[in-house]
């Protein structure tokens, strides 16, 4: 069965919008055998230039095939894309046409000005996201995911969030063991689960000076052991009194702070992504108690572990 993959394209698009995407599909395609059929749309068809000035040579939605998959790309020119009728017109009438109705980044916008998205939960890029909420406010916006499935709709976050929703996509028609060949095939990260954050503590820790960078990296890796200030100070070569000072001066925040945000990030990673007991998840990364696990995960995002990984077995 060849399923036929769409990508629609209006002026002043994210290029890598669409070619992780296409990457991602002709290689799973290949290594299944000719599954999937890769098709430019736009609304007249023709060349369309990108944001870099690249252009893609695309067909008119009215002489396409009968499209499976449609992904709607995101860009510069997604505000101006929602104000053409014929764009807003085919979007709704390939609505209900199509098994799954898609969306990278800022294309989340043309999905909604086409009330596609009203009563669904939904992301975007994080940079755009409250002027989604702003501009749909019947759209359910979760501006810290990767990708959200809600029904037959999946939206993605920014450019490289389009792989990851579309090795998600792929490991929906192929299953999870080609996904993972896909993905390793083009040397990315398999795969990010959708509700994974769009930030990183580690990444956000960084400080202004990047003094305590190497500690950082030091502590994601021994979260499983007691990151006491004392012991966080003899690592860094300073009294455990002027390292804290000079920690909370450059981080803005204490280090027992940072730790609990370091095994945030890596727990959460942990309860989304796999099937680890979250008692030994709590143990592994130095909570030691589910009980203090799940509080801080109630302080960090208004959820327990549990619920957070029902949620994502349902994105």
């Amino acid at each position: 069965m060849i399923r036929t993959i769409g990508l629609y394209l209006y002026p002043d698009f994210q290029i890598l919008d669409a070619c992780g995407p296409i990457t991602s599909f002709e290689i799973a395609g290949r290594m299944a055998g000719d599954a999937y059929r890769l098709v430019l749309l736009s609304a007249k068809g023709g060349p369309i230039r990108s944001s870099s000035g690249v252009s893609l040579e695309t067909i008119a939605v009215d002489g396409a095939l009968a499209i499976d998959t449609l992904i709607v790309v995101g860009g510069n020119g997604s505000r101006e894309a929602m104000g053409d009728a014929a764009n807003m017109a085919f979007l709704r009438q390939a609505a209900g046409a199509v098994r799954r109705l898609c969306s990278v980044c800022s294309g989340a916008f043309l999905l909604a000005g086409a009330g596609m998205l009203d009563g669904r939960r939904v992301t975007t890029h994080w940079r755009r996201a409250r002027q989604l909420e702003q501009l749909f406010p019947k759209v359910l916006v979760e501006p810290d995911r990767i990708h959200i499935r809600d029904g037959h709709v999946w939206t993605s976050a920014g450019i490289t969030a389009g792989i990851d929703l579309s090795l998600a996509l792929i490991a929906e028609d192929l299953g999870e063991d080609l996904a993972r060949g896909a993905a390793q095939e083009m040397v990315v990260y398999y795969r990010r689960p959708g509700g994974q954050s769009q930030f990183s503590a580690l990444a956000e820790l960084g400080g202004d000076s990047g003094q305590f960078a190497p500690l950082l990296d030091w502590i994601r890796t021994h979260l499983d052991q007691r990151l006491t200030v004392e012991t966080l100070a003899a690592r860094a070569a300073m009294s455990p009194r002027n390292f804290s000072r000079a920690f909370v001066r450059e981080m803005g925040m204490s280090p027992a702070k940072a730790v609990e945000r370091l095994r945030l990030e890596v727990a959460c990673e942990r309860v989304e992504s796999s099937a680890d007991p979250i008692e030994q998840i709590a143990a592994d990364l130095g909570f030691h108690d589910p009980e203090r696990m799940r509080r801080a995960f109630l302080r960090a995002f208004g959820q327990p572990p549990q619920a957070m990984r029902r949620l994502a077995r349902k994105s």
